[in-house]
């Protein structure tokens, strides 16, 4: 089943149950694919879907921080449950074990050595990694291990 039918799914039975904070979610979720096929000029595929669903969980973990500084606890409390919901249709991610060893081969293949190579490493591992890390992690870690 594709991402974008268990979202549908997943809608119906939010508004059976009357999951009000997952059906919001998943609403607003599924306006922002269909913002993104707009745009593009044709259906989403399952990475674009991808794509829209990192965006909105970088925007709920930014949102989160803002709200623990103003000392809004409500608030991070419903954004942290929309992030959960949100991170459920990600595939499994990867660990950060993984991921270093993925940054160390990607290093060795392209004879990476340093900082300047930062590039090369990212573009490799991006095709590799992308929708099953957090590209921002990846980066450190390539950054930690070039420096």
């Amino acid at each position: 089943m594709s991402i974008l039918e268990k979202l549908k799914n997943d809608e119906i039975n939010a508004l059976k149950r009357g999951e009000q904070l997952k059906l919001n979610t998943l609403r607003f979720l599924k306006s922002a694919v269909h913002n993104e096929e707009i745009a593009a000029g044709k259906a989403a595929t399952e990475e674009t879907i991808i794509n829209v669903i990192q965006r909105q969980i970088k925007q709920r973990q930014e949102s989160i921080e803002g709200f623990k500084a103003g000392n809004r606890a409500d608030l991070v409390e419903k954004e942290t449950a929309e992030l959960e919901i949100l991170r459920s249709y990600l595939p499994e991610q990867i660990s950060e074990e993984e991921i270093r060893s993925a940054v160390e081969r990607a290093i060795k293949e392209t004879s990476a050595a340093s900082t300047a190579d930062i590039g090369k490493v990212m573009g490799r591992l991006s095709t590799e990694l992308k929708g099953k890390a957090n590209m921002s992690l990846v980066s450190n870690i390539v950054r930690e291990k070039l420096s």
